[in-house]
């Protein structure tokens, strides 16, 4: 149980940031709102850009990328994964407009994609040192609370996806380190910035690219790194 702690906090920070945005966001009004809603599509597509430069080989980019998208869909994860968004949606909410699934989606991606989600839980499961965790936490209860005030209580609910992902990784840790290395973590991070980048797009209505689909290539660094050819 100590070895999730961090996890239970990070998971907690994003809960009371979330709430926190949601009382904000009852005194905005829609243009407010939507204002807000474009600069934090901005500034996620800055946040993918600025990860994308962590990986040093572009080939592992653009076969994860590629083999990622082609599991990701045959899988359905996007359809899978907003139709659990619509689930909690028609628990909480009448009107059932999209936007609870929206920010599910949204948060859940941004909160569990990059380095510090896969070396905090690794450094809790390892070492029981939850410092990175702790850091993360902070960074996303300060986002809960920009995201909870555009995207409403959507962003709540993306605590359980942290929950499900952190802890997994830290449970697994033991098993998990032997094939990681810090090469490797930046090809993830980088691909996953890309994913990230995806989002932010869609948050601008630029595009509509179904993100949760790629999201199986964050995870293909860690066998193509492993091949000779790419190491």
């Amino acid at each position: 149980m100590f070895g999730l702690l961090g996890t239970l906090v990070n998971a907690a920070a994003v809960i009371v940031g979330g709430v926190a945005g949601l009382l904000i966001g009852k005194a905005l009004n829609k243009s407010v709102a939507d204002s807000v809603m474009t600069g934090l599509g901005l500034v996620v597509v800055y946040i993918g850009i600025s990860g994308a430069f962590s990986g040093i080989n572009t080939l592992v980019t653009i076969i994860s990328i590629a083999i990622g998208a082609i599991v990701g869909t045959l899988l359905k994860l996007e359809d899978r994964v907003v139709s659990l968004g619509k689930k909690l949606e028609d628990k909480v909410s009448k009107n059932g407009d999209g936007r609870i699934a929206k920010g599910f989606v949204s948060a859940s991606l941004l909160f569990c994609v990059g380095a510090m989600s896969i070396t905090g839980p690794l450094d809790s499961g390892l070492r029981g040192d939850h410092t990175v965790q702790y850091t993360k936490a902070v960074l996303d209860g300060i986002g809960a609370v920009v995201f909870g005030s555009s995207l409403g209580v959507g962003v709540l609910f993306s605590a359980l996806f942290i929950l499900v992902y952190q802890g997994g990784i830290t449970l697994l840790a033991t098993f998990i380190e032997p094939y990681l290395n810090q090469t490797i973590i930046n090809e993830m991070t980088c691909v996953g910035s890309l994913i990230i980048m995806a989002l932010g797009l869609n948050m601008l209505g630029i595009t509509k690219i179904k993100v949760m689909n790629f999201v199986p290539a964050i995870f293909l660094p860690i066998a193509l790194c492993h091949i000779p050819y790419f190491s």
